[in-house]
This record gives structure tokens, sequence and C-alpha cells, in this order.
């Protein structure tokens, strides 16, 4: 009998197998997207010392508000502009992008489309 792995589990290998190739710094933060069946979450991530430095995610009041939906491609688009105003904001300009293991499609290419247009450089 053929045993799948869950598609979870293997977003968590894909996931770990990229972070082995870059990480966050003071300089140059990880913005790392994580995408679950209702809402969308980002965060830009110094790993050097393990701190959030910003954060953007569907759950918050002022960001719900703008949306009808929270798990579309408007809703990841809407994250992605909200997280680099915040990080513009805060002097972060330059960033690695993580996706987190998802593909670079759909609601995280969204998202990642909308921070640079926004004005984050990755």
């Amino acid at each position: 009998m053929v045993k799948k792995e869950s598609k979870s589990k293997i977003r968590v290998k894909k996931h770990k197998r990229i972070r082995n190739r870059f990480s966050g710094t003071a300089q140059r933060p990880r913005l790392a997207v994580f995408r679950s069946n209702n809402h969308m979450y980002a965060q830009i991530i110094d790993d050097t010392v393990g701190n959030t430095l910003v954060a953007a995610s569907t759950l918050e009041k002022e960001v719900k508000a703008e949306l009808e939906k929270t798990n579309n491609v408007d809703a990841a688009a809407y994250v992605g502009t909200v997280i680099a105003k915040r990080a513009l904001e805060k002097g972060i300009t330059t960033v690695v992008y993580d996706r987190g293991g998802y593909i670079y499609h759909g609601k995280v290419a969204a998202l990642a489309e909308a921070a640079r247009e926004a004005g984050l450089i990755f």
C-alpha cells in the first residue's frame, strides 16, 4: 500500500529547505508569509535576534474592514501593501522574501507583487 505524505508536511519540509538557504539580518530582514484556509499573515523578521519587526494579517480590524473576504487574492494583495507601508515607516526598504514552502502563485505571488509596488525591494 502506498502511503502519501500530507500536503502540510510536504510544505513544512520545503520551508525548512528554503530556510537553510537564507535568513534575515538587521540590514535585510526576512518577509515571511503564511496562509491558512481563512487568512493571510505576513511578518518581517530579523533572524539574528529573533524579533518580529513588522507584522500584518487579515485578522486585524483595520485590514478586515477594508476587505470583503479574507481568503482571496485581493486580501493577500492588500496585506502586501499594508506590510510594505509599515516596513517603510520603520525604515526597512529591502527584504528577503520567504514564501514559506508555498508555490509562488496565487495569493503568495499577489502579496509579493503588492509589497513590491508599495515600495519594498526584493
